[in-house]
């Protein structure tokens, strides 16, 4: 049965997006089912978004505008509705970090969500909640399209070797994201450094943090607490996370080395090995 439920189109951007796509269906004459069918999806997924039951994906956006002919709309519109999903505290910095023209980031635990692979951010995301969860990562990946510009922030990723170990997701899961790792530090933009156990007390010891730069805005500090981001742009607190980045840049490995060593423990640590019954698992 077609949902008829009715939008409030400035509710949200979910709600404007739901209310557009029933309206241009129905201006085409079609049905959910029928839409359903010329987009390869089924009509109650089209009921879903429409009724803003579900979080629409990239994916079925550019198929509805193939559908439809809309000339991109709805691709230009899920950009908006994948941002909203983010948790409210985390969106200014999510605005900021898409406009930074360079990226410092320390991670101790694990991998920068701009590089997370969708089965990595899953596992994360679902530590503590599984509702909304192909929201939440569809979110996640929407923010790394900023990576895919004519000209992406230049990164500069600083690792504790603890993130290559921690198994976040399962072996599988792992091997996957560390092979990404690779193949992004295989672009000019993106440089990857390991910080090894053998450095010890070191100057991330207080924990994860950002600096953000710009062309023409002040320069930022973002750290996180289990509640929620702080921001400041204050000139000492920035003066101060560029002074702890390069103690941490010069402690770490090269970023030849680096990468040697997300390779090596890929292979060794996540790698094909035998069970016990002689089966091989990857």
């Amino acid at each position: 049965m077609t949902n008829i439920r009715h939008l409030d189109p400035s509710a949200s951007p979910l709600d404007y997006y739901g209310s557009e796509l029933r309206r241009l269906r129905e201006a085409a004459g079609l049905t959910q089912e029928a839409l359903g069918g010329i987009i390869f999806v089924t009509g109650s997924l089209v009921g879903q978004i429409e009724t803003a039951h579900k979080v629409p994906t990239r994916d079925f956006s550019e198929r509805v505008d193939a559908g439809l002919g809309t000339d991109g709309m709805f691709s230009r519109l899920v950009g908006m509705v994948l941002r909203s999903q983010l948790p409210t505290w985390f969106q200014p910095y999510a605005d900021l970090e898409a406009r930074a023209t360079y990226i410092y980031t320390f991670q101790p635990q694990l991998v920068y969500g701009l590089l997370q692979t969708p089965e990595y951010a899953r596992a994360v995301l679902s530590v503590r909640t599984e509702s909304d969860l192909d929201a939440r990562v569809a979110a996640r990946m929407e923010r790394q399209r900023i990576l895919e510009r004519a000209n992406p922030p230049l990164m500069w990723v600083v690792m504790s070797e603890a993130v290559l170990h921690q198994e976040i997701g399962g072996r599988e899961v792992m091997r996957n994201q560390l092979a990404h790792l690779l193949e992004l530090s295989t672009r000019e933009w993106v440089n990857l450094q390991i910080l090894p156990f053998e450095v010890g007390a070191h100057a991330g010891l207080m924990g994860e943090f950002n600096l953000l730069r710009f062309e023409d805005d002040p320069e930022i500090v973002y750290t996180e607490d289990f509640v929620q981001g702080h921001m400041t742009a204050n000139p000492t607190a920035f003066k101060e996370g560029s002074l702890r980045y390069d103690h941490l840049q010069a402690a770490a490995l090269s970023v030849e080395d680096s990468t040697a060593l997300i390779a090596r423990v890929m292979e060794e640590r996540y790698g094909d090995r035998p069970e016990p019954d002689g089966r091989t698992v990857a």
